[in-house]
């Protein structure tokens, strides 16, 4: 990984403050949320056979897809009765967010050229969680690489058992499974809304994906719920303009004078 750092002709990153971290810790860590979530692609499984999907589209789903929530997102509107094409158009935006991050772990992991495609395939939630945490970048592609492969493999291969055992779990929906996948993607995000600007995309799209649940088709609350961010942002935007020096009087005493002003 060093070598893929010093090919690249960048230099490790300085340290923000936090103490380095031992490889084996790195580890540890990123093995725990490789198992723990993967486990949960059994979930996924059982509720995408229950959705009317083969074993062979479930597994494809998982191995091309790879985005947990993306795909519970697609089941569970089929489930619903929701026109596949917005089923697919709903997984899909929640899978945009995928792209965000890649923007951020490009310049945090600064991995070879030849490696990025097939990385870009591992960029999710859990590992940009878990390489966002490490204090530097030999840490970070540790936690990356091994957060991603635990992933990879335990998803798939939780997955396929879950597809193969729906039938003999019977009725899917009296186990509450589907519930799995999106618990998980809680747990992992919760930490993360540290401010109040984040906090408050996360409240407003919660209400209005559950709010328009019963009135809309399945899969397009969704995409309703997206808009809380950019309407979150917008307010921010404006409430700091008026606090910005210079735009009320009251701050600044220099224009609440105008001759004062001039003689400056």
């Amino acid at each position: 990984m060093r070598a893929g750092s010093a090919r690249d002709g960048q230099a490790e990153p300085p340290g923000d403050g936090r103490p380095e971290k031992a490889d084996s810790a790195v580890v540890r860590d990123a093995l725990g949320v490789g198992v723990a979530v993967g486990l949960s692609g059994f979930a996924f499984g059982v509720t995408s056979a229950g959705s009317g999907l083969s074993v062979l589209q479930t597994c494809a789903l998982s191995l091309l897809v790879f985005t947990g929530a993306s795909q519970f997102a697609l089941v569970g509107a089929i489930a619903a009765g929701g026109n596949p094409l917005t089923a697919a158009a709903g997984a899909f935006f929640l899978g945009v967010r995928n792209s965000f991050y890649g923007l951020r772990l490009s310049q945090l992991l600064a991995l070879p050229r030849v490696v990025r495609p097939f990385a870009a395939h591992w960029v999710i939630d859990e590992t940009t969680a878990v390489s966002l945490a490490q204090p530097t970048r030999r840490s970070a592609r540790i936690g990356f690489t091994v957060t991603g492969l635990t992933l990879y493999v335990l998803w798939n291969l939780t997955t396929l058992l879950g597809a193969l055992g729906a039938e003999a779990i019977g009725d899917t929906d009296a186990w509450g499974l589907d519930a799995a996948g999106p618990a998980v993607f809680l747990a992992l995000l919760a930490p993360m809304l540290r401010t109040s600007t984040e906090r408050a995309v996360a409240g407003i799209a919660v209400i209005l994906g559950l709010g328009l649940l019963p009135v809309l088709p399945a899969g397009v609350p969704v995409l309703v719920a997206a808009l809380s961010a950019p309407a979150v942002l917008y307010a921010e935007g404006r409430r700091a303009a008026r606090r910005a020096p210079g735009k009320n009087p009251q701050e600044d005493p220099g224009k609440a004078d105008g001759r004062q002003g001039e003689g400056r």
